[in-house]
């Protein structure tokens, strides 16, 4: 691996070049402790582990050290919490530590647009690249299959209805159900950024094409079901909180949920293979589990609290991951995830690159899928410094939770140490630990001032504790997460957000789900043309989701979609297949 230079290779190449030492995924299994009969293997380099039964035996088992890596905001190009994920587990294993990682499955919308598989890059990869990056062990498609079956039972049920008086209604055995067109919550979902299947009209045609009426699409790991696989702790907790999903309201306002439309059980059959951690390996070996899926702006964001309990029994070190930045993926870590786990974590990484603090500190901007402006390869310290505001909040959002963070520099090639000087004097100014690494560069190897300094701070005590308690009305934890972990003075509501909120506070089934905010990611603010950590704003919320399965429900801030939208120049256009070789070419 070391002969490998990744200034001069696409990290598909250096993908291909170190697939070919990979361990099987027996010998990750053995080494891990994993038992053959727990071990589910698709092919020969990864499987799903059977974690109910590794669970069972290890019971008694002390937990290892519990690790998050966040990061600050990022550019739309991400600042690289995969790769340096990748690169703390490889350091890790340098420094003679049993070791896993957790990772997020990537989504086929960034994969095929600009910001790429999250598998890592350079020397700091999970692999293997082409099945983790177009499918992995099937998890999505079985989410997309599930949560269109219950828009095909919505849609069927609203059209017979509709068809049908109620004695006919009976002689099916059905009962009328009342649906409010007008108060669907779900969309029907797909893994791609459709912005042009952001807003649809469906049942077009006569009477037994369908009911009639506005729909869309969003991308599939923000569905609920997504959400449900990060948080659910069995197969059983599973079945039970496919039942409580939300997918409508009645004309009288009451919740109409999967159970109601008795496709639930069929949704969970169609889930049941999903509730199984995948596992992989990093360029140099360490065991990876990949499970759930990524976009912390608008889902929970996080690899699953199963891959958790299933690494922290195996190994003496685990390191998870949480979407974006401090404000988005680290919050919902802190004050979901760890809620519903009932895990501490011992350390949390906050990544920082010199790019993104330019990028705060005042530099132009980085638009995806164009070179990047000069200023973002020469030496420009006054722009760190400027840009590190930005840093300092997501180490106080850390802070919050009780947690010394440790800032990482995800070093690139092109920065100087006039930059990173900065970078370490504003950091120890507030007394975080700071390293740097370059692990993009050089594996491992590149990773061990980093390794060593998350070493230190597992070893130190913290007081980890929630940001709000359940018993706070809703709308005092909006305002709440708004002002001390985004720095905004208040919050404004629309009309329909606000008679949303007066509802959900008055539902005590509701009023006490946990609060999984959907915002930019590009900015502490709502507007991702906001950089740094802008002061005097006031949050928008134009909407509040019910994921009464999940155990949240999902206030919506600003003009962000679930659906994303797919860029000029997409990743899709370089992807291809060597046939002489049967080998995919043109990932990252």
């Amino acid at each position: 691996m070391a002969t490998l230079d990744p200034t001069k290779l696409a990290d598909w190449q250096i993908a291909e070049a170190g697939e070919k030492n990979m361990k099987t995924v027996k010998q990750l299994a053995d080494e891990l402790g994993i038992k053959d009969e727990e071990l589910i293997p698709h092919g020969h380099y990864y499987g799903k582990v059977d974690f109910a039964a590794v669970l069972e035996r290890l019971k008694d088992k002390p937990n290892g050290k519990y690790i998050d890596v966040t990061a600050i905001t990022p550019t739309p190009l991400g600042e690289g919490k995969s790769t340096t994920t990748m690169g703390l587990v490889q350091g890790m294993g340098k420094r003679g530590k049993k070791v896993a990682a957790a990772i997020r499955q990537p989504s086929g919308g960034p994969t095929m647009n600009i910001k790429g598989s999250a598998a890592g890059g350079g020397l700091a990869q999970c692999v293997p690249l082409t099945p983790f990056s177009l499918g992995l062990t099937g998890d999505i498609n079985d989410i997309i299959n599930a949560h269109n079956l219950c828009m095909v039972a919505l849609t069927a049920r609203m059209q017979h209805e509709y068809n049908y008086d109620d004695s006919i209604l009976a002689s099916k055995n059905l009962k009328r159900l009342d649906i409010n067109h007008r108060a669907v919550e779900m969309k029907w979902i797909i893994d791609f950024c459709a912005q042009a299947l952001r807003n649809i009209n469906i049942g077009i045609g006569g009477k037994m094409d369908g009911f009639m009426m506005s729909s869309g699409f969003a991308i599939a790991v923000s569905s609920e079901l997504m959400a449900i696989l990060a948080v659910a702790s069995s197969l059983k907790d599973m079945r039970e909180r496919i039942g409580k999903i939300v997918v409508a309201y009645s004309k009288k306002g009451d919740p109409v949920t999967t159970a109601d439309l008795e496709v639930d059980g069929a949704m969970t059959a169609w889930m049941i293979n999903t509730i199984n951690p995948n596992l992989m390996q990093s360029l140099e070996g360490q065991p990876v589990f990949v499970h759930a899926g990524p976009f912390a702006n608008i889902a929970i964001g996080q690899s699953s609290i199963v891959a958790d309990k299933l690494a922290l029994k195996l190994a003496d070190y685990h390191i998870t991951e949480s979407g974006f930045g401090a404000d988005i993926g680290f919050e919902k870590f802190w004050n979901l995830k760890c809620r519903y786990s009932g895990l501490k974590p011992h350390c949390a990484v906050v990544v920082a690159t010199v790019r993104a603090l330019k990028s705060h500190g005042g530099g132009p901007p980085v638009p995806p899928g164009k070179p990047l402006d000069p200023v973002y390869k020469e030496e420009h310290v006054d722009l760190v410094d400027k840009g590190c505001e930005n840093l300092m909040k997501h180490i106080e959002n850390v802070k919050k939770a009780g947690i010394n963070p440790v800032v990482c520099i995800n070093s690139f090639y092109t920065d100087t140490k006039a930059e990173i000087d900065v970078i370490k004097k504003n950091c120890e100014s507030v007394g975080a630990r700071v390293a740097v690494s370059e692990h993009w560069l050089k594996g491992g190897d590149g990773a061990l001032e980093f390794t060593d300094a998350v070493v230190d701070a597992c070893n130190e005590e913290n007081n980890f504790k929630f940001l709000y308690e359940l018993d706070m009305p809703l709308s005092q934890r909006i305002e709440k997460i708004a002002k001390e972990v985004y720095g905004a003075d208040g919050v404004s509501y629309t009309p329909e957000a606000q008679t949303t909120l007066k509802r959900m506070e008055a539902d005590p089934d509701i009023s006490k789900l946990g609060t999984c905010m959907v915002k930019t990611h590009l900015s502490l603010s709502h507007d991702p043309n906001i950089k740094g950590a802008p002061k005097g704003w006031t949050l928008p919320v134009r909407d509040i989701l019910t994921y009464k399965g999940a155990g949240f429900v999902v206030p919506v801030a600003g003009a962000i979609s679930l659906m994303p939208g797919t860029a000029s120049d997409p990743a899709y256009r370089r992807i291809d297949v060597d046939v002489e070789n049967r080998k995919v070419t043109g990932l990252f």
